[in-house]
């Protein structure tokens, strides 16, 4: 048996009826604290600890992937799971 189901709304009222908080508020916030640091220019101290904050355990690009392969490929640690 198959059921199809089309809901026609916008991504706001999707949002309010699975009862997801409204970000935009946070965004706006981080989107003109990005801008400013982009207008005041950034120097190589600011960037890196942007990168840690993004990156966030990842030490660097490798480490970041070497875990997105081990979730693709079911490892853990290095490991095959079952």
């Amino acid at each position: 048996m198959n059921v199809k189901l089309d809901i026609d709304c916008s991504p706001e009222e999707a949002r309010r009826f699975f009862g997801l908080p409204d970000l935009a508020p946070v965004h706006a916030a981080y989107v003109a604290r990005m801008t400013r640091m982009v207008d005041e220019g950034l120097s190589a101290a600011d960037l890196e600890q942007a990168m840690k904050t993004w990156m966030g355990g990842f030490s660097g690009f490798a480490d970041l992937q070497k875990a997105m392969f081990a979730a693709m490929g079911g490892q853990r640690g290095g490991e095959q799971t079952d």
